[in-house]
């Protein structure tokens, strides 16, 4: 038997068929909104991919019949059809006049077909409203070969895009250094559409004259004329710079306050106004003598080559042995305090303490577990070893650095199957744990 809908069920049946159309025009709205937005996004890439309508305005020079009306049309397969400079002097230069003003994202250079000694090694594209004011919108080279090259250009400032009405190419370098200039075919890209244009045009002229408007003010400051500098800066409402300088500069150069400058500049690091720049600075070393610090008679090492020097990254301790003063060898052993910049002689003759004698161009390496300095090699000079007649003997010590005592692991390494007597090798320590052993 068929259900009969009740009363209430009408009404509810009503609202399940109001929200599932409201649903499926949220959709088709949301799909609406969604492809108009990539159609905006794709025609805003179309603009900044189109191809600008150009003139040759003027050029440094040219030769024969290589003219600068030649790029504009791109004939790969003719050697002829290219502009070529006369000299390869600075400076040399070819001046681009857009048919509308525009804003240029891109420039291509085409190329003869085959890898030629003019093309351009390196250059530079300059772009600005008119010719006697150009700014720098891309520094690059071309590929000596014959395929086509695409570079972006510079066409944004403080965040908004600036328009041009010309493009100037300054050849710097050709593929052959004593070959002139040469230019085969350029392409501009970008956008001129009218309604993308002219408000970057309106906003940069008024760029321009709050930048020309700054240079005014700074020139009154500087030159002391207070009251011209604050009724300028009131009529015009342009801020000369960040209030932080202008409260620096009042501090510095008017109060002459340092004190009161480096507290500023404090407060700023402190808030984090200098991370992002700190950031992208670039790492330098930089060298610090580091003078003893002691009282009295001065006691730290004196000068010496040939010597070993290693560190106790635990303790933040350098340990120093032995070495050649000019005169002879030495046996001190020294330690630096790297926290305290303090030197402290741990033995004036290390051989009248168990030690080993004087010696320089040894090896030495470190335990910093178990705290122990090992000591291998030396240097004999010829003399020595001919009086010694081949019966040298390499000594190998160990110096326990908690007791301060020398113990002799070697009378003569080579009898034990180790190295011969040497000097400038190489001494390297592996240390490991097993079940809380050292092992050397």
């Amino acid at each position: 038997m068929d259900q009969v809908p009740g009363p209430l069920s009408v009404p509810l049946m009503s609202s399940r068929r109001s929200l599932t159309h409201r649903r499926r025009t949220s959709r088709v709205s949301t799909a609406a909104t969604e492809s108009e937005t990539i159609g905006t996004e794709w025609k805003e890439r179309s603009q900044s991919r189109l191809k600008l309508g150009y003139s040759v305005s003027s050029c440094s020079s040219f030769s024969q019949t290589y003219k600068p009306s030649n790029v504009l049309e791109n004939k790969p397969s003719d050697q002829a059809s290219r502009w070529s400079s006369e000299s390869n002097h600075p400076p040399q230069y070819l001046i681009l006049k857009l048919d509308k003003t525009s804003i240029v994202t891109s420039i291509m250079f085409g190329k003869y077909e085959k890898a030629h000694v003019c093309n351009l090694k390196k250059f530079q594209v300059l772009g600005g409203l008119d010719e006697d004011h150009m700014s720098e919108l891309c520094s690059s080279g071309l590929v000596n070969n014959h395929v086509p090259e695409t570079f972006q250009l510079k066409h944004t400032t403080h965040g908004h895009q600036f328009p041009c009405n010309y493009i100037k190419i300054v050849p710097l370098l050709s593929w052959g250094p004593s070959f002139n200039f040469s230019i085969w075919y350029v392409e501009l890209h970008g956008q001129d559409n009218e309604t993308i244009v002219q408000p970057a045009l309106k906003w940069f002229t008024d760029f321009r004259e709050r930048q020309a408007m700054r240079l005014c003010l700074k020139h009154l400051r500087q030159h002391g004329y207070v009251d011209e500098f604050e009724g300028l800066q009131k009529k015009s409402r342009v801020q000369l710079e960040d209030p932080l300088l202008t409260e620096l500069y009042k501090l510095l150069v008017v109060s002459h306050d340092s004190a009161g400058a480096e507290k500023v500049l404090d407060d700023a690091a402190r808030e984090g106004l200098f991370v992002d720049y700190i950031a992208k600075q670039s790492i330098t070393a930089e060298w610090k003598a580091l003078k003893p610090n002691c009282s009295g008679k001065p006691t730290w090492p004196g000068i010496r080559g040939g010597h070993q020097m290693l560190i106790d990254s635990e303790t933040q301790t350098i340990y120093l042995f032995g070495g050649w003063d000019g005169l002879k060898d030495l046996a001190d052993l020294w330690c630096y305090d790297i926290l305290s910049e303090q030197w402290t002689c741990l033995s004036t003759n290390t051989e009248l303490q168990g030690g080993p004698c004087a010696r320089s161009c040894h090896k030495m390496c470190i335990d910093c577990v178990n705290k122990k300095i090992y000591t291998l090699g030396r240097f004999v000079d010829s003399q020595a070893r001919q009086s010694a007649q081949g019966h040298l003997k390499n000594d190998f010590y160990c110096y326990d650095i908690g007791s301060n005592t020398w113990a002799q692991l070697s009378d003569d390494t080579a009898a034990s199957g180790g190295p011969q007597l040497v000097f400038d090798h190489q001494v390297s320590l592996q240390v490991s744990f097993v079940s809380g052993i050292c092992h050397v």
